[in-house]
């Protein structure tokens, strides 16, 4: 049920120089969604009334994923006030003026701050009737993160950012993670309050704790069990570490559910993706997008797939496949190359270095190897020779190949599109299909070989061919 005494502020405004990157920091994927979009979710776990995310940095692009990913998200903009105190000032106005109960705070570059952590700081926070809550972390080395100030009684005083901290205060270990539980009507009123006297010239929310303990306030703080919990990604370094952690969750929570996984350090697998029992991923398997895969499938080694659909005990080793569907007991690769729109039918087969694209293969078709397939259909129980091309492009359009059912094509076959190939239909070697093909006919372009002698003598002397030409022509048995 709707908390309606709840509201949720994602702070996701900044920058994020230090990524060094064209891309929002809090765009940046993590498991296959944008940082954002992981405390999109864990708002949502929350149920609050409100959920309010504080944009300016990139703004359009921002405000498009989180509309995506939370529809019911109101967006607000920060002004040209910087800090995070005024951040969370525009994101209080835009809460109905009656609104009454608990705002959470938290960054919208925070991944790993599960639902669990946050319920347990509200409910903290609530019991105890504090106006504040934060959450804390103990770090062996806390460098660059504000400190937890603690008065004398262990309650909390007041949070010095890095910068302005006192060499005293440097080596405390307790930090400030960023991510807070406020009573909204004091929350306002101390706001109102909070200057930007200091290294940085921002407004700090973190004043805020300061001013609430002067008007003889309760503010409190609830440490977290693991310090990655309320881990920030500011830079590669630690966008790479966050992303092995979560991969490492990801992975141990598919072998507790029945997936066999040869190497978890080499398998990596986005939180969209399906697995059921008794799948197998072999080294190097990296599964992105909401990818489905089925009983019983092998997939891997070195292999990627990219929102496809894996039939039951389908095989897939060393191949790219995106928005492709396998069926059931079919078998991919080595080498394959599925490009969207490709779909295999059960038993069927696509082979070592086959190219695919938009193309349906029936069910128990084969293209077996050293074959391209764009724009095509074929039907049941069809099987191509090697080196086999659909060749579906004219300079100008695409058009489509259609192959029917029990056709055998030959080695090196060209399908020149657009074309269509009938029932039980065979072509012969080398043939170049430019027109359609009868069902049950045999397909051949043939040209009458010319044997030029003397060629290599008149046109290559000297060279180590024309040496063994005229060796092996005066040797006795020679015709």
């Amino acid at each position: 049920m709707t908390d309606r005494k709840l509201a949720v502020i994602i702070l996701a405004a900044g920058q994020g120089t230090r990524m060094r990157s064209a891309l929002p920091k809090v765009l940046h994927p993590l498991a296959g969604v944008p940082l954002v979009g992981h405390v999109l979710a864990t708002a949502r776990e929350l149920d609050p009334a409100h959920v309010v995310v504080v944009v300016r940095h990139e703004r359009e692009r921002v405000a498009e994923v989180v509309g995506s990913l939370l529809p019911e998200a109101t967006i607000v903009d920060q002004d040209e006030v910087p800090g995070t105190g005024r951040a969370v000032e525009v994101a209080l106005d835009a809460l109905p003026a009656d609104f009454e109960g608990e705002v959470v705070v938290v960054s919208g570059d925070v991944p790993l701050l599960d639902a669990a952590t946050l319920s347990g700081m509200i409910d903290a926070h609530r019991a105890g009737g504090a106006a504040a809550t934060l959450l804390s972390a103990l770090l062996d080395d806390a460098t660059g993160y504000g400190r937890v100030v603690r008065a004398a009684d262990g309650s909390v005083e007041r949070i010095v950012e890095q910068r302005d901290a006192s060499p005293a205060e440097l080596d405390l270990l307790e930090i400030n993670s960023g991510s807070y539980v406020f009573a909204v009507r004091p929350l306002r009123e101390q706001l109102a309050a909070v200057g930007a006297d200091n290294a940085q010239g921002e407004k700090y929310l973190t004043d805020v704790v300061a001013l609430l303990r002067a008007a003889g306030q309760e503010v409190t703080a609830v440490t977290v069990r693991e310090s990655w919990i309320v881990g920030g990604v500011n830079d590669r370094v630690q966008l790479a570490e966050t992303a092995r952690r979560l991969n490492d969750m990801i992975v141990r929570g598919w072998q507790l559910a029945g997936v066999t996984i040869r190497d978890p350090q080499s398998t990596w697998i986005d939180l969209q993706a399906t697995i059921a029992e008794d799948v197998e991923l072999l080294p190097g398997t990296s599964i992105h997008g909401p990818t489905t895969i089925a009983r019983g499938a092998i997939i891997g080694p070195d292999t990627s797939l990219d929102a496809c659909e894996i039939g039951e005990d389908a095989v897939v080793r060393r191949t790219d496949a995106t928005l492709a569907v396998i069926g059931a007991r079919a078998s991919v690769g080595p080498f394959a190359y599925l490009r969207p729109g490709t779909v295999l039918g059960e038993d069927g087969k696509i082979g070592t270095f086959v190219e695919t694209k938009n193309s349906t293969i029936g069910a128990g078709s084969k293209v077996p190897h050293l074959s391209y397939i764009g724009d095509t259909t074929i039907g049941v129980d069809s099987n191509l020779g090697a080196g086999t091309i659909t060749s579906n492009y004219d300079g100008v359009k695409k058009d489509k190949t259609v192959i029917g059912s029990h056709v055998r094509g030959s080695s090196h076959t060209v399908y020149v599109a657009p074309v269509r190939i009938g029932d039980g239909a065979y072509t012969g070697a080398g043939a170049v299909i430019r027109k359609d093909v009868p069902a049950g006919a045999l397909a051949i372009s043939v040209a009458p070989q010319r044997n030029m002698l003397g060629w290599v003598a008149a046109k290559r002397p000297g060279t180590a061919a024309a040496d063994a030409a005229a060796a092996a022509e005066a040797a006795p048995d020679s015709e």
